[in-house]
């Protein structure tokens, strides 16, 4: 039977003194482009819920959130939940949890709204979403995935309402379906109530959204 291998007392540094990775590791596993959704589950089961996203059979890494992000997370999550309580439409969840847009299609809004029928199995995937929210983070390529790419992705899935929060432009649009693309339900800036059109009633003030990131 052949033993665990010993790791190294001194492990093979770089040019600038620090470890180098395991490369060899990456030869077990698909080449970009190639994974498949078998292959993700198998990832993230085997990862420790990172926050990892599979799109047109790559995977990506979103930004990990820090704590001005989660707090924003926090208190859109509590409006949401609250609003839902008494409810029979659902409920809603924050990230980690893999959304699955369409086969192959996998991504991890900030917040899903859930209407029941898609809870029929909690210990898999949800298929789609009702009402997703996403907080931009900070560069360019967080913002081209948050405004551009996912409202395609999440149009395209069907997701009736998207909420993207932009605390460097301090505000907050929501975006409703019309046929297979989204249009404008509201851009609320600072001073306005953020509503929703799927959730009648619900209604959060953008300033205290933004206000929750610092801590006020």
């Amino acid at each position: 039977m052949a033993g665990v291998a010993e790791r190294p007392s001194k492990p093979k540094r770089t040019a600038n003194g620090k470890p180098e990775p395991v490369w060899e590791i990456a030869h077990f596993y698909p080449l970009q482009g190639d994974w498949t959704e078998d292959d993700y589950f198998a990832l993230e089961g085997a990862s420790g819920n990172w926050m990892i996203e599979l799109a047109d059979g790559r995977l990506e890494f979103p930004p990990m959130p820090d704590p001005f992000h989660q707090d924003i997370v926090d208190f859109l999550f509590t409006a949401f939940k609250a609003y839902l309580k008494d409810r029979q439409f659902g409920r809603a969840y924050f990230a980690p949890l893999p959304i699955r847009l369409w086969p192959g299609q996998i991504r991890e809004p900030d917040i899903a709204v859930l209407a029941h029928h898609r809870l029929k199995n909690k210990r898999k995937a949800p298929d789609g979403a009702d009402l997703a929210v996403e907080i931009v983070s900070p560069g360019e390529d967080a913002r081209e995935r948050d405004l551009k790419t996912k409202r395609r992705e999440y149009a395209k899935a069907g997701i009736q309402e998207y909420w993207i929060v932009d605390p460097e432009l301090k505000s907050i649009t929501v975006l409703t379906l019309s046929g297979k693309r989204y249009r404008v339900h509201g851009a609320f800036n600072c001073g306005d109530d953020a509503t929703s059109k799927l959730l009648s009633g619900f209604r959060v003030a953008v300033s205290e959204v933004l206000a929750a990131g610092e801590g006020k």
